[in-house]
């Protein structure tokens, strides 16, 4: 038996960062950091425009959140904690098997059932109360 049975965990997928300017935050991870961007999209649902950054040797991705409205989430959270890490996402073979398994736990999932995410991916989120202050999001890939 593994930390992960029942879980499905395969890797870190990104780290969301929200930040006001996307442009200018898409410009200093390319500049300074040589990322590259490889998708961007609008989540209306979301209120979010997003761009994810990658990198030559692969791995975990940095996703930029910028809010589309003052009324989205990512707005919020800009004006009540500032630009900044917002989330830390897990690849999951099962987003909604993930998430029972986390609620068998103890843990308290944002929603009811999985929604859609970037690029068709399904998504859930784990309350940061239940994880150290971190928002944790699922990620079953499309």
């Amino acid at each position: 038996m593994t930390y992960t049975d029942g879980i499905g965990l395969r890797r870190i997928d990104h780290v969301g960062i929200a930040v006001p300017d996307l442009d200018a935050a898409l410009e200093w991870y390319e500049g300074a950091l040589g990322g590259r961007a490889v998708h961007r999209e609008v989540n209306e649902a979301q209120g979010v425009v997003e761009v994810m950054v990658a990198w030559p040797e692969g791995g975990a991705q940095v996703q930029l959140l910028a809010p589309l409205t003052p009324e989205s989430t990512i707005a919020k959270f800009i004006g009540t904690k500032g630009p900044g890490l917002q989330q830390l996402a897990f690849t999951v073979e099962d987003v909604e098997a993930a998430a029972d398994a986390l609620r068998a736990k103890g843990a308290r999932l944002l929603y009811d059932e999985a929604r859609e995410g970037t690029a068709g991916s399904r998504i859930n989120f784990v309350h940061p109360k239940d994880a150290g202050g971190v928002l944790i999001e699922l990620v079953e890939p499309a």
